[in-house]
């Protein structure tokens, strides 16, 4: 059988309605009723219209699917929905995760469960999501989409990588962002270090991607420093696909160009408190800045971590725990 997950807006508003009316009718009778069950094909369409929605097709037939409703940055996914008769075989979980892929930059996912349904809320408790709040007759819980976390110095970014190292395992693609200077090259020593590779780990800038083969039997680093690379074309010209799959592959500068490596990814940003004008900075000196780890005190900064891909969005694979 054939899964098939894909997007969908207003024009599908009449697909939807026939899903999400044939999944909510079908539970237990609730007081008051499900709203959803209220629904015409005409309030579908204008709730389709903000954030789109997704369908889910088995063997071409549909028999899922959700709204998402977009407020500020974080997504409530709303009508949520699952025919009874492919109820139970893994298909509710694989839509959540298309879901967080389908949520963009938002920083997280909200839903709202019937406090009456203890097996839905379950659900999506084994899903990743949290309570949050109870207002009679619902309970609100969230997932979190991005994890963020606040460095003082060079010596927690180092702290930080080696951290993060313990999440990753062959085929990783890690794409590392953030502007000059902001310490990219010292929270991928700590990978490095947490990996158990050979060599010191420095700015690969004028060398363009470094192999640092591993001291036991974990994956290589390969890292990377896309700064100067023109778009995927140029990285993709280093030959890096022979080593993807046995090695975790750090790409500094990597986001808009290295997203292609993978279909899953841990997008890694670091924001500075106090930056420069990335104009104003020289790149010499901020290369050697950045080997170092020399940040300054009074400029820390903040790491921001998101999942893309079924890598990252299954719940038993999140990054940093």
């Amino acid at each position: 059988m054939t899964l098939r997950i894909h997007r969908v807006g207003p024009e599908s508003a009449g697909t939807v309605h026939q899903l999400v009316h044939a999944a909510f009718a079908a539970r237990p009778p609730l007081h008051p009723p499900a709203e959803a069950l209220a629904e015409t094909p005409e309030s579908i369409a204008a709730a389709l219209a903000p954030g789109g929605g997704l369908i889910a097709e088995m063997d071409g037939e549909p028999v899922a699917t959700l709204i998402l409703d977009p407020v500020g940055d974080v997504v409530f996914l709303r009508r949520f929905g699952v025919l009874p008769s492919h109820q139970h075989h893994g298909l509710a979980h694989r839509l959540v995760i298309a879901a967080c892929d389908a949520a963009g930059d938002a920083r997280e996912l909200r839903v709202l469960a019937r406090q009456e349904l203890p097996g839905t809320i379950g659900f999506w408790l084994n899903a990743g999501f949290v309570e949050i709040g109870r207002k009679a007759p619902y309970v609100e819980l969230r997932r979190p989409l991005v994890a963020s976390y606040a460095v003082p110095d060079a010596e927690a970014m180092r702290a930080l990588g080696e951290r993060l190292a313990g999440t990753l395992r062959r085929g990783d693609l890690v794409v590392l962002s953030g502007g000059l200077g902001a310490g990219k090259t010292t929270l991928t020593q700590g990978v490095g270090v947490g990996l158990g590779v050979r060599g010191e780990v420095t700015s690969p800038t004028f060398v363009i991607a470094r192999v640092h083969p591993s001291l036991a039997d974990g994956p290589a680093l390969v890292h990377v420093d896309a700064y100067r690379l023109g778009g995927f074309a140029e990285l993709d010209d280093l030959d890096l696909d022979t080593s993807l799959d046995d090695a975790v592959t750090i790409v500094e500068w990597g986001e808009g160009i290295a997203e292609g490596l993978s279909e899953s990814r841990l997008e890694v940003h670091i924001e500075r408190a106090v930056g420069d004008d990335p104009a104003e900075v020289d790149d010499q000196a901020d290369e050697a800045g950045d080997q170092t780890g020399d940040e300054d005190p009074l400029d820390p900064r903040v790491v921001h971590v998101r999942g893309r891909g079924p890598r990252w969005l299954d719940t038993g694979h999140r990054p940093l725990g």
